[in-house]
């Protein structure tokens, strides 16, 4: 049975995040805390299978909804000015508003693609003290040179096609991609695309920031994903130079179900043990 969670709020610069926290794991005073940023269009909900199995798993759960997503706000308009710079600042206010939660117990926070790029530049701009270490699935750059086959010459113009579409209406209606979506987010997801680098952000060197930091990482690519396929993955750890990563895959034999870029999150099991154990092997803090 899915475990049930608190829907809770944190109130950031005129947004509203929205947080599920799920209960603690039975007898497990202390147990390392996984905070949840999702794919991009993609709400928190969607992760309640997941967050049951790390449950099971032995470990506290929050999902926080991203910015204009679920149970967030502001929906998305032509007003809406927010891009990668905004939701990395939006982890940072809901680690923050866990802090009481996250004080003397392990952290962990888990990106699943646009929010693994969240994640990433959250700790490139504001630092890695609140957290332990970092997991990222199914997170790569959609650069189009990391791709193979005919699918390569695809992903530009597509990725391209839809920043035009989204310049053109000012914002992104969702057709068939990612739900609706502010313009800013569009554009920093294009530019990651098109040049295989991470957008300078409030005058910060966003490469030479990731490339710094210094904290556990463990990166999972998933079987047949359609948008991050293992080049994506290899070329985004490529870029974290000083950080000490754990390079996987997740496999359809060790789900035991077919999986891709969303439908790991219910065949998650197996992955969720492994997190797990990455979690609680984190370092101590002093």
């Amino acid at each position: 049975m899915a475990a049930e969670y608190q829907q809770e709020f944190v109130d950031v610069d005129g947004a509203r995040l929205g947080v599920q926290i799920y209960p603690e794991p039975a007898g497990t005073g202390g147990a390392p805390m996984v905070v949840i940023c999702p794919a991009m269009g993609v709400r928190a909900r969607y992760y309640r299978p997941f967050a049951t199995a790390l449950h099971a798993a032995g470990l506290a759960v929050a999902v926080a909804d991203l910015r204009g997503t679920g149970e967030s706000t502001p929906v998305p308009t032509r007003a809406c000015r927010y891009g990668y710079a905004e939701l990395a600042g939006d982890v940072a206010a809901v680690l923050a508003a866990l802090k009481p939660r996250l004080d003397g117990r392990p952290r962990l926070l888990l990106g699943h693609s646009l929010g693994g790029h969240a994640t990433l530049l959250h700790l490139a701009l504001h630092g890695t003290d609140a957290v332990d270490g970092l997991a990222l699935v199914a997170v790569g750059l959609p650069c189009w040179r990391s791709y193979t086959g005919l699918r390569r010459y695809g992903v530009l113009p597509y990725t391209q096609g839809i920043n035009a579409v989204t310049g053109l209406l000012g914002v992104w209606p969702g057709w068939g991609f990612g739900g609706r979506q502010a313009r800013g987010v569009i554009r920093d997801w294009a530019y990651t695309a098109r040049t295989g680098l991470f957008p300078p952000l409030d005058g910060v060197d966003t490469e030479a920031a990731v490339s710094a930091l210094r904290l556990p990482v463990l990166a999972v690519s998933v079987d047949d994903d359609q948008y991050t396929p293992h080049g994506t993955v290899d070329h985004l750890c490529g870029k974290l130079a000083s950080a000490s990563v754990t390079r996987e895959r997740y496999t359809a034999a060790q789900a035991g179900a077919p999986v891709d870029h969303f439908t790991w999150v219910r065949a998650a099991e197996p992955l969720a043990a492994r997190l797990a154990a990455f979690a609680t092997g984190l370092p101590r803090r002093a």
